[in-house]
């Protein structure tokens, strides 16, 4: 496996599992480093290195008039600080070429959204700026098929970790297929298992996505013991308050605990393996 480095750790082959983590989309400065501050403090005590991730715009909701954030140039001025002030590593979604360079002044891992992931000028672009991606795989695709992604994007010169989140099953409702993670994994590349994203019911709730967040962490679980090299997380104090994605995520105060429990899993399919 080809391990991606993140400032003084990597993430794939026999290390700990890293975990994303951070709310859906920057909603003001207070609150996004209210939620980092705290993850920082439940990581470091969990001794699992951290990436904080946040999106400064979501460029793909369902309605035209759902939030979005606070567009690129607000966002990631609140991103360099937290980086800055907090001392932690950052990621954030890009949604087209033009974003990929600004973004990677400021971010140490940039993300690609599922609905992009065969979009060859913004992965040719990303990996250009020599930051690594976590790019998602398509809800409408083949785990086989994301072969061709790792392909474009090594072919510019580029690192990347490939993110499970879930496959469409009929109209609105996603599910996952495990078998998508030892494929993705045998491309000699990280996977990350997005537990928040797979148990979105896109569209269930009209104009906007719905979900079950007390799915998240069977899912993380099972993932977990079919073996994975990190976990990606949305969270936010009050997650029915949130304007984007709030029925996926976990509230923060339960964080910690279900994070715990799903190191365990990890760690015992390890122990296992080894």
């Amino acid at each position: 496996m080809l391990p991606v480095r993140i400032r003084d750790f990597e993430i794939g082959g026999s290390n700990r599992p890293v975990i994303i983590a951070g709310p859906c989309v920057i909603e003001n400065r207070e609150l996004t480093f209210r939620i980092a501050e705290r993850l920082k403090e439940i990581t470091h005590r969990l001794n699992v290195h951290w990436i904080f991730k946040a999106s400064f715009d979501k460029a793909n909701r369902t309605s035209n008039e759902a939030f979005r954030g606070l567009g690129i140039e607000a966002g990631l001025r609140i991103l360099e600080d937290l980086s800055k002030q907090l001392d932690v590593p950052v990621t954030t979604d890009i949604h087209a070429s033009e974003q990929a360079s600004p973004a990677a002044e400021v971010c140490d891992l940039l993300q690609i959204p599922a609905f992009l992931a065969r979009q060859t000028d913004l992965l040719i672009a990303a990996a250009e700026t020599s930051k690594p991606l976590n790019v998602k795989k398509g809800q409408f695709m083949a785990p086989g098929d994301m072969q061709f992604v790792v392909q474009k994007v090594q072919a510019a010169g580029g690192k990347l970790c490939l993110c499970e989140r879930g496959t469409f099953f009929g109209y609105g409702r996603l599910v996952n297929d495990m078998q998508s993670l030892p494929i993705m994994r045998s491309f000699n590349v990280p996977v990350i298992f997005d537990a928040t994203h797979s148990v979105q019911q896109p569209g269930g709730l009209g104009g906007a996505t719905g979900g079950n967040r007390s799915m998240v962490e069977p899912m993380a679980r099972a993932a977990a013991a079919v073996g994975v090299d990190g976990f990606f997380f949305e969270t936010h104090p009050n997650p029915d308050s949130s304007p984007s994605d709030g029925a996926n995520m976990i509230y923060l105060d339960q964080f910690e605990a279900t994070i715990a429990r799903v190191l365990k899993f990890w760690e015992t399919a390890r122990e296992l393996d080894s």
